[in-house]
């Protein structure tokens, strides 16, 4: 059977999140939030290939390995830590910089996963930028989920500006580094400042991020809309599918794989 199309994941090469104390915690990305899409998006009959900025394996965060995110069920945990260690597209994973090289036409979407890690180092990659500006000039599917949204700003030309703005606190600074983003007036949803603040409390030990991601994406030009407390919430506004938090991983996945089906079979009926 035919692949219907290859979906580029990307991942983070950090495994370390300084915090605004000084204090560097380990990280990485959530389980449920790399899996659950991945093997909706495999069941359906797209290919992944997961790719990282330094083509390393990206680290998975300790915290997500609970059965909480699996619906309470430890055999689905177990499920999803097999098929990320197996699954062929997830393993070896290229750096982006090759996969640029190798071209971007031969993907179908790109999708980027939650976690912290998007705050440190892919929010200004410019390699992940690149990657961005092709899919969204393209006007190729873009799912981000959780934290996964912030990474929306490594499509700016002063990427790496707008973050230190936001590190400082320079609302202004931030608000001139984000000038003629890409997702400018797009509607999104990302993890919101409650839901941040309840990760301080009790994964970062009551230690503060160096940043929101709402306030980032909001500062960005972005129309931030978020429901409750770990509510499921996703949104689709042209390209862009985006996911509040851990627990939209289901209705996230769904709605990827609607997206891209739909795109599959406009092209194959123009085709002929």
């Amino acid at each position: 059977m035919s692949t219907k199309g290859t979906v580029l994941i990307v991942g983070s090469s950090s495994d370390t999140f300084e915090l605004k104390s000084g204090r560097k915690d380990p990280t990485g990305y959530y389980l449920n939030e790399l899996a659950i899409p991945a093997q909706a998006l495999i069941d359906a009959g797209y290919e992944v290939l997961l790719t990282t900025p330094k083509g390393t394996p990206p680290v998975v965060e300790q915290f997500s390995l609970k059965a909480d995110y699996f619906g309470g069920s430890e055999a689905e945990l177990q499920k999803a830590i097999e098929f990320v260690a197996t699954s062929p597209g997830l393993q070896n994973p290229p750096s982006i910089r090759s996969v640029i090289e190798g071209g971007l036409d031969g993907y179908i979407a790109v999708f980027v996963p939650g976690g912290h890690p998007p705050m440190i180092d892919l929010m200004q990659d410019p390699d992940l930028g690149e990657v961005l500006r092709h899919f969204h000039t393209e006007a190729k599917t873009t799912a981000v989920l959780c934290h996964g949204p912030v990474a929306l700003t490594a499509a700016m030309p002063k990427a790496k500006e707008f973050r230190q703005a936001l590190v400082e606190g320079d609302a202004e600074a931030a608000k001139a580094a984000a000038a003629d983003w890409q997702y400018n007036g797009y509607r999104m949803t990302v993890f919101t400042n409650d839901e941040e603040k309840w990760a301080e409390q009790n994964i970062l030990n009551g230690d503060e991020v160096v940043f929101y991601p709402a306030n980032a994406l909001t500062a960005a030009g972005g129309e931030v809309q978020n429901k409750g407390l770990f509510e499921p919430h996703v949104m689709q506004d042209r390209e862009l599918i985006t996911g509040q938090n851990p627990f939209s991983d289901g209705p996230f996945a769904e709605l990827l794989v609607k997206t891209l089906d739909r795109a599959v079979a406009k092209y194959r009926a123009v085709a002929g």
